[in-house]
């Protein structure tokens, strides 16, 4: 990063430093012509701390970390950071495809200990457009280490990416738990702060039929004790569902099916969000099958744990008894029946959503284009539909994991963060500084193949169906 001029733009300013914005300052550092800063609110890096449950693996393998499927040789790879810590040969006697998600988390805090041009406790306040300059104004605040205000910045810049992630989602019905005093209701995210008073309650219910609910139905079943577990467990779905993970189904998480999804009519993608489902909220078989494994041996000496596992069910509403207890008041989705559900703590195992942009956003909000359901419009390249006063510049707002409803199923996902962050440098740049494929799946996701759109930096390549372009963003 180049010494830089407060007043001199920028090239590039990255908000939030989760894994998306991380894989793109790694992507962009060896690129010596762009002067780049990122920041981030929190004091330092961390991936969901609360859902690193001992022997819980991230659900993608260890080849879609920050980099690899866009450059395989950077010194930011997965592989390097083994290397740095001499534990290659232990990881490849190992031979774990899928990583601990402690040790991803490991990873990447690696990554942003080392990589310059990344500011923690700096909380950025506002965006916006300066029609007399023709620049981006970024606003934020600098932390002090108690997370009080210590300092107000502005830096200017030709390119903003809000990388600023998603937060847990709490369904109205379950939002009077959150606030229930003296009794344990947790979100998710912050099961591990808790778990330790969690464990002390006399009956936990465990509401949410993703991964997150079953790893900690599972991390609590195993330290309950036998026939005293008193666990329940209830879900939505219609089953506690395996997520589909067959190698066809995975290519839904190609560039070849984001830009088939990303062409198709906003209602058709509405709708395709929906089915999604299983896709990214299932729930993985070995999760599965190791809860069965453990109920199962708790039956060898006769019995029936006391556990209950009940799917199709929904919260309607939710209250606080005397000080101690909560009521959840359930119905059943197929039965069409209500019943009481009495708990000593919840675990709110509801996912997460992906944060609202209006609030950084509301100095762009003129110049920004939008959906029929008010939703910001982004571009194949994952740029910002703005006012063509704007783009004319050359000046571009981008966005990561935050554009579900363009992109489809494979916004969040881990395995297409770097494919992402070097479509978005490759267009900011206009050269191919990272080469990418042409095809990605075996898959023809319409009748008509969705080719890469064509720029200045493309070549023509033949195939069996006619004429593609490379995709050179």
């Amino acid at each position: 990063m180049k010494p830089q001029d407060p007043d001199t733009p920028r090239d590039l300013v990255g908000i939030g430093i989760g894994p998306s914005n991380l894989s793109l300052a790694a992507l962009a550092h060896p690129l010596a012509e762009l002067d780049t800063v990122f920041y981030e609110q929190r004091p330092h890096f961390d991936w969901h701390p609360g859902l690193l449950i001992d022997g819980a693996r991230v659900q993608v393998p260890f080849l879609a970390d920050l980099v690899t499927l866009a450059d395989p040789t950077s010194p930011w790879t997965f592989l390097n950071y083994l290397r740095t810590r001499d534990r290659l040969y232990p990881f490849y006697f190992a031979e774990q495809f899928h990583t601990h998600r402690a040790e991803y988390d490991a990873y990447c805090r690696w990554v942003a200990d080392n990589l310059p041009g990344l500011h923690f406790h700096h909380q950025v306040d506002a965006v916006r457009w300066n029609p007399e300059r023709d620049i981006f104004e970024v606003d934020f605040t600098q932390l002090d280490t108690d997370g009080e205000a210590e300092a107000l910045g502005r830096t200017y810049t030709r390119n903003v990416i809000l990388g600023i992630g998603t937060e847990p989602h709490i369904p109205d019905p379950l939002r009077p738990l959150v606030d229930t005093p003296g009794v344990p209701v947790v979100h998710a995210t912050d099961y591990l702060t808790h778990r330790d008073t969690l464990l002390t309650a006399g009956h936990i219910t465990v509401v949410g039929s993703g991964q997150s609910g079953a790893e900690i139905f599972l991390d609590l079943l195993r330290s309950r004790p036998t026939g005293r577990e008193q666990l329940h467990w209830i879900g939505r779905t219609p089953t506690f569902a395996p997520m589909e993970y067959s190698k066809l189904g995975l290519e839904h998480f190609t560039p070849d099916y984001t830009r088939y999804f990303h062409a198709l009519p906003e209602p058709t993608r509405d709708r395709l969000v929906t089915t999604h489902w299983q896709l990214h909220k299932g729930i993985d078989a070995g999760t599965l099958a190791a809860i069965h494994d453990e109920l199962y041996r708790r039956t060898l000496h006769g019995g029936w744990p006391d556990a209950v596992l009940t799917p199709g069910v929904r919260v309607r509403t939710a209250g606080r008894i005397a000080t101690t207890r909560i009521e959840l008041h359930l119905e059943h989705t197929e039965q069409n029946t209500r019943s009481r559900l009495t708990t000593d703590a919840v675990v709110l195992a509801t996912g997460h959503r992906e944060r609202n942009l209006d609030l950084i956003l509301a100095g762009l909000d003129p110049y920004l284009r939008r959906d029929s359901a008010e939703r910001p419009r982004v571009d194949e390249h994952f740029r910002l539909l703005l006012d063509p006063s704007v783009t004319a510049t050359g000046c571009h707002a981008y966005v990561q994991n935050a554009e579900r409803h363009t992109h489809g199923v494979g916004a969040p996902d881990l395995g297409l963060a770097a494919h992402r962050s070097a479509t978005i440098l490759n267009t900011l740049t206009g050269k191919e500084n990272y080469p990418l494929p042409t095809r990605t799946a075996f898959t023809t996701f319409g009748l008509e193949p969705t080719p890469p759109r064509q720029t200045t930096h493309s070549t023509t390549i033949g195939t069996q169906r006619g004429t593609f372009v490379r995709l050179k963003d």
